[in-house]
This record gives structure tokens, C-alpha cells and sequence, in this order.
């Protein structure tokens, strides 16, 4: 009985879907696919959202509407400092990341290199040392070189609006591609416009990955602050054997490098690419891959190489706080002292002549909404001065002056007082004046 068991036991087939080593193979490709689309999304989003864009008529950064004029030094400098600070954090821990996840330039490229493949075959590569692509023979035709090129442009010309918005109301922008008249375009936007197209076709269609290999000033600014213990490729050399007649991560690596000899300083992004290949690869055969990101010295044992790597990380950070605390305590001081109208009072000039008795008051607002404004004078009487008007509407951003002339039938001294200037929305300004009668 128990040998028949045994028999239709053995006649039932068996698969072996995976060996547990396989489970929680990190997976990096797609991870980094969602986070370059949403950079490419927040780049769009941020000018459009009214975030964050410049306002090249007015000379001035707006933020959320408002408008920062570079005299409001504590806001600007603040939040550079907190930023520079955020970034030396984050290059000393995690090295180059950004080029390989983030970086729009690195996406395009890599876009590129796809629709290349795709169109003229897997080994169609471009390159700078005058190589021709070697064109698969069953897809060199006129058809895929003429999509390949017009994908290429279209590409070109859909990211060469980006720049635009973020000088440029979306609006305008709209008015710019549907070829509207619109006052608020500049005449040479066009040229502008065409000069980016050619900038960003010639970087996608020949330089790519080149201008990351060798000639990107803000992958230097990254090598500064990369140490043995910053985020790398590690390789384990103890299996080497396995992938002895293997360069199956090299190949994948669009990077030209072989990630089983990664430097403190090389072209290496930290995409994770090579990581994924040897994965997949391993995966097949019940094992897991010989290369995995980490952060210090393989050397070390685990417990010391933790407390070490830890230990090294947070020392360099020593330096970087106090400059990070001074970025925030600045920042916080612009946003409390922060004005949204400016008040300047000065002698009125003409061609001819100067008056010491009238004044010119230029009020000037940094909000993107209708404003009122209402004037006053305090420390004069009223009968010995004369307002060329007492209430002002400013539209939108912009200044306006108000002419104040004191009377001349003052006697001989010095009168101080006060130019007053209320908002609508609460806000009071003043400035001191000190007039002298002759």
C-alpha cells in the first residue's frame, strides 16, 4: 500500500520556482525610473505651480507669489546656506546618487539610448571617438532613422519649454506656443527658445553620457566629498571564481566602467544598474549577486564596520552643522523681517532745478494681486503739507509715486517726520524724513 503511495507521490511533477536566496533580491531599475519621472514632473511643476520662478522684467526671485528682491539678504542667503549644507550631507553619505537618479540630463541620455537600441538595434551605440554605430542590418532604414530623428526633436523641442517656465507665467508660455501676440513675450524669445532646441538635441542625439564622463563642473563639486566610507559598489571577491568569464555587469554599465573596480573617484552614479544585472543573473542559477551598494570598508567586521562607518559619517558632519544652523537661524530672521512693500522718500529732481520742499514718495509692491495703499504724513501739521494723492492702486507687482510737498511758509529749522503707508491687507510701513526750512 505504501510502496503504491509512494509511486503516484513520485509521478507528481516538481517545479522549483526559486530558492529563498532569490526573495528580496533588491530591484533598482524601476525604483530609479519613478524617481527621475518625478523629478521631470516636479522641474514642470514647481514654475507652474507658482513655487518657485524668476521674474526677469522686475529683476526679482518669486516664491508662492511673492516677490524677493536680492536686498532681502537674510532670506537668500539663509536658505542658499541650508541648501548647501543639505547637499554636502547628502554627497558625503550617498556619493553621485543624484547623477544617476535624479539628474534630468542623465534621464534624457539614457531615453536616448533607449529609442537607439529600440530603432537601430541593441549594439547601436553612439560614441565621441568617431566609431560609427554598429546598426542592426535588418533595421538600417531610412524609416527608423527618420523616427529616430524626429523623436529626438520632438524630445527637443518639448523639453526646450521647461527653461521658459520658469521666466514666464504659464500663461504666457501657452501665448508663446500657440503663437499669440503677447506684450509680456520678448521679442528675441524665439532665438532664445531655438538656441535651447539645438542645445538640447545635440546633447541627446552625440554627447549623452559623455558630458557625464568627462565634462560635468557639478559631478567635480560631488568628488569633493566622497570618501572610502560614501555609498559604492562593493564587490565581493571571494566568489570570484563565479563570474570569472563573466562581464555581463560591465556590459550593462552605460557608464563604460567595470563595477568590480569601482575608485573613490570615477564616472561611477550609483544607478545601481550593474547591481540588478549580477542579481538577475545569480538569481537564475539559486544565488544572489556578487556587487551590492554599501557604505564603508568590506573589510572591517560587521559590528565594528557599522559603528566606524557611523563614527566617520557623523564626524564630517561637524563642520557642516554649524553652517546649516546659521542657514536656518538667517532664513528665519528674512521670513520674520520679510516686507512686502518697499517705501523709498527723496527729494524731487527735475532737469532744471532741485526742491528742498518736495519730496518724492515711491512705494513699490512685491505681491502679484491687486493692492491699495493709503498715505499719511505724521509730525507735520496738516495744513503745512500736500499729498498729490492719498490712496494708490497697484494691480500687481510694480511702484508708484506720490508727490509730497511741504509748505515754504515754514520758519527757519529742521522738521522731522514720518511717511506712513498702510495696505490693505494690514501691512504699515514708515520712513523717517528730516526736512529743513530755510
Amino acid at each position: 500500500m505504501s510502496s503504491g503511495i509512494n509511486k503516484t507521490l513520485s509521478s507528481i511533477p516538481i517545479k522549483v520556482i526559486g530558492s529563498g536566496a532569490r526573495r528580496g533580491v533588491a530591484n533598482f531599475r524601476w525604483k530609479r525610473r519613478a524617481v527621475q519621472i518625478t523629478i521631470l514632473l516636479l522641474l514642470v511643476l514647481i514654475p507652474v505651480s507658482g513655487l518657485f520662478r524668476i521674474d526677469p522684467e522686475n529683476g526679482a526671485l518669486v516664491v508662492l507669489g511673492w516677490q524677493i528682491w536680492f536686498a532681502d539678504f537674510f532670506l537668500i542667503s539663509g536658505l542658499w546656506i541650508m541648501l548647501a549644507s543639505a547637499l554636502v550631507a547628502l554627497y558625503s553619505v550617498a556619493g553621485t546618487v543624484f547623477c544617476g537618479w535624479a539628474c534630468p540630463q542623465n534621464t534624457l541620455a539614457e531615453w536616448a539610448n533607449h529609442m537607439t537600441h529600440k530603432l537601430l538595434g541593441k549594439r547601436a551605440e553612439v560614441s565621441l571617438t568617431g566609431e560609427a554605430p554598429k546598426v542592426a542590418a535588418a533595421k538600417n532604414k531610412v524609416l527608423n532613422w527618420s523616427l529616430l530623428g524626429l523623436s529626438f526633436l520632438c524630445a527637443a523641442m518639448l523639453f526646450a519649454l521647461v527653461p521658459l517656465l520658469y521666466f514666464y507665467p504659464p500663461d504666457v508660455v501657452w501665448s508663446f506656443i500657440t503663437l499669440r501676440a503677447d506684450t509680456r513675450l520678448a521679442g528675441s524669445l524665439y532665438w532664445i527658445y531655438s538656441v535651447w532646441v539645438l542645445i538640447i538635441l545635440l546633447d541627446i542625439a552625440v554627447l549623452r553620457h559623455f558630458w557625464c564622463r568627462f565634462a560635468c563642473v557639478y559631478k567635480v563639486w560631488q568628488h569633493s566629498f566622497k570618501t572610502k566610507e560614501t555609498l559604492h559598489v562593493a564587490y565581493d571577491a571571494s566568489r570570484a571564481d563565479e563570474c570569472e568569464k563573466c562581464n555581463y555587469c560591465v556590459t550593462t554599465c552605460f557608464i563604460e566602467l567595470d563595477p568590480r573596480r569601482t575608485e573613490i573617484y570615477d564616472s561611477c552614479i550609483n544607478c545601481g544598474d550593474c547591481i540588478d544585472a549580477c542579481n538577475n543573473l545569480q538569481a537564475k542559477k539559486g544565488g544572489v549577486g556578487l556587487l551590492r551598494f554599501e557604505l564603508g570598508q568590506r573589510e572591517l567586521g560587521k559590528i565594528r564596520q557599522f559603528r566606524d562607518n557611523s563614527i566617520s559619517l557623523l564626524s564630517r558632519f561637524h563642520w557642516t552643522t554649524p553652517f546649516a544652523v546659521l542657514g536656518v537661524i538667517m532664513f528665519a530672521w528674512g521670513i520674520w523681517t520679510y516686507q512686502p512693500y518697499h517705501i523709498a522718500v527723496g527729494y524731487l529732481e527735475t532737469a532744471h532745478n532741485q526742491s528742498a520742499r518736495d519730496y518724492r514718495i515711491e512705494v513699490s509692491s512685491k505681491r502679484y494681486r491687486p493692492t491699495e495703499l493709503s498715505m499719511s504724513v505724521e509730525g507735520l501739521p496738516q495744513d503745512d503739507f500736500t499729498l498729490s494723492n492719498l490712496k494708490v492702486n497697484l494691480e500687481s507687482v510694480g511702484r508708484t509715486s506720490v508727490f509730497l510737498s511741504v509748505s515754504p511758509k515754514l520758519q527757519r529749522g529742521l522738521y522731522p517726520f514720518v511717511v506712513v503707508v498702510h495696505s490693505n491687507d494690514g501691512w504699515t510701513g514708515r520712513f523717517n524724513v528730516q526736512h529743513f526750512a530755510e
